[in-house]
This record gives structure tokens, C-alpha cells and sequence, in this order.
């Protein structure tokens, strides 16, 4: 995989960086974190995922088991069980409290954790992608690449008092994102959506979505949104981004342009070379 890169202020080079993963666990037994099962997930998600897998399955069909947020393509639905939200900020406080390096969420995002720094995205979310969500997005979002999903980014953000309080309008590095609600107890804080980025921001109508625990929010990524302040409490959530290499290779959907790539380890930012067969060696993109 490969990660677009913009050009440095300091000079024309971009230099490639790379960072491996570090598997973690920290429950006393392991067979008892937070992993892939499917007694975690909500029944009505997987009513919902049976019937996006059957042969007759079509978006005004799966409307019928999803709870559409407005008309702006906003789709919320539970999808794990409350004991496993709880379990699961449970193993990520323990991360949290322990000395041990962690990386930023993202670049908006001052405190959550990267769950490939504990081993939770193959043993969590990957499954989670590939085997439940993608039927879902490829009927909700055929035209942003939701068949065709092939990476992700997955981190837990946190808000509390005296630490991070609400996010601003933005929008995500993804075609797709599942936004879901872990706990813990919290005041205010909601999510509040507008228009898809292009839209003028004089045009633009708002929609507020309240926080339910296990439940999420299924959008596109390019959809602008942002959170409200917390009043009180701690609030944690689960954030996948999910990209189309097929959608994104031929545009960047940060920036708007084709992409420049250098080679990265892992999924890098979701994009994939187009010449992925031949054998090429590039840690250095010259953007002019």
C-alpha cells in the first residue's frame, strides 16, 4: 500500500517513513480480550448483515433494518452488545495507562489510541470490515467505492473535561465511516452533520445525532461533521475510516488531486499503485 504525500515547506524532498505495528495485549488472559466474535455484535446488525448477503437484497430493503438520520445519506443501526463496549474500554484504559509509546488517533484527535498498537485490527476490525460492514456499504454507498472497500483505519478517540471537549467541522480521510459509541457515561457531546464538502458552506443544512452506546453511524467520509462539547463524563468511540483504493487512486480525497505516492508499510493511507506488479523501489516523491 501506499501513502499520498503533499510537499514539505522546507524543501521539494519527501522522504518515506515507516513504523510497524506493535501487537499488544494486556488482559491477565488473553482468550478473554477484546477480539473478533460474533456474540459481541448486536442482533439487529447481524439481522441486518444476513440480509445485505441474500440474493434479493436491495437499499430500500435494508432501510427497512437501519434508522435513516434525515435525507442526507446518514444511516445509524447497533452493533455490538453494551458488555462488549464496556470490555473493550476497559482493555483501552489499561493501554492507556501504561508507559508505553502510542501514536495520535489523527491529526484533529489529542487523546485515543491506534488499535493496530494493540493487535485489534486483524483480530478485531478487519473481520469486522470485510465480513459485516461491506455488504451494508455496497448497497448504501455504491458510488463511493462501499463494494469495493480494501483497507481501513481503525483508532478510539476520547473526549473528557480538561483534555479534548469536541471536534470541528471536518471531513474524513475515507470513502466510508463507522462511527460507533462505547460509553462511557457522558453529557451533550453530539454529532452534528451538514453537506458533503462541495456543497458552499452558505448552503449547507445541519443535522444533530445523539450518542447511543453500541449503536453506530454509518457515512460518507467526504460528508462534513464535527462534535458538540461535552458537558460532563468521558466519551469514547470507535472510528473506522474505510477506503476504496479503486475510488481514491484517481483522486485524493484530501487534497483533490491525483495522487503522488510513496511506498509505506502496511495500508498507508488506502491507495495502491497502479503498477503494483513490476518491482520498484521508491522512498522518495520530487513534487514540482
Amino acid at each position: 500500500m501506499h501513502t499520498h504525500v503533499k510537499k514539505q515547506e522546507k524543501d521539494n524532498s519527501l522522504v518515506l517513513t515507516e513504523k510497524s505495528p506493535r501487537p499488544l495485549q494486556f488482559s491477565a488472559n488473553r482468550s478473554t480480550s477484546p477480539g473478533y466474535q460474533e456474540s459481541f455484535l448486536a442482533a439487529e446488525f447481524l439481522t441486518a448483515v444476513k440480509y445485505s448477503k441474500s440474493p434479493q437484497a436491495n437499499v430500500e430493503g435494508l432501510l427497512h433494518h437501519l434508522h435513516s438520520i434525515t435525507d442526507k445519506r446518514i444511516y445509524r443501526l447497533p452493533v455490538f452488545i453494551p458488555e462488549f463496549c464496556a470490555k473493550l474500554v476497559e482493555e483501552l484504559e489499561n493501554f492507556e495507562r501504561s508507559d508505553l509509546p502510542k501514536g495520535r488517533p489523527n491529526t484533529m484527535n489529542n487523546y485515543g489510541i491506534l488499535l493496530n498498537e494493540l493487535g485489534f485490527v486483524d483480530a478485531l476490525t478487519a473481520p469486522l470490515c470485510e465480513k459485516y460492514i461491506e455488504p451494508l456499504t455496497s448497497l448504501l454507498f455504491p458510488d463511493w467505492g462501499g463494494g469495493c472497500l480494501d483497507s481501513h483505519r481503525a483508532f478510539v478517540v476520547k473526549y473528557a473535561l480538561q483534555e479534548d471537549l469536541d471536534l470541528s467541522c471536518h471531513y474524513d480521510n475515507a470513502e466510508v465511516t463507522l462511527n460507533v459509541s462505547l460509553g462511557k457515561e457522558f453529557t451533550d457531546g453530539n454529532l452534528y452533520f451538514s453537506d458533503m464538502k462541495e456543497v458552499p458552506v452558505n448552503e449547507r443544512t445541519y443535522a444533530e445525532v445523539e450518542h447511543i452506546t453500541g449503536q453506530g453511524i454509518l457515512h460518507r467520509g467526504q460528508h462534513v461533521h464535527g462534535a458538540l462539547p461535552i458537558s460532563s463524563g468521558e466519551r469514547w468511540n470507535l472510528i473506522l475510516w474505510m477506503r476504496a483504493s479503486d475510488v481514491r487512486n484517481k483522486c485524493c480525497p484530501m487534497c483533490d488531486n491525483e495522487p503522488v505516492l510513496v511506498k509505506t508499510l502496511g495500508d498507508g493511507d488506502g491507495f495502491t499503485s497502479v503498477r503494483e506488479d513490476r518491482e520498484q523501489t521508491v522512498d522518495i516523491c520530487t513534487l514540482t
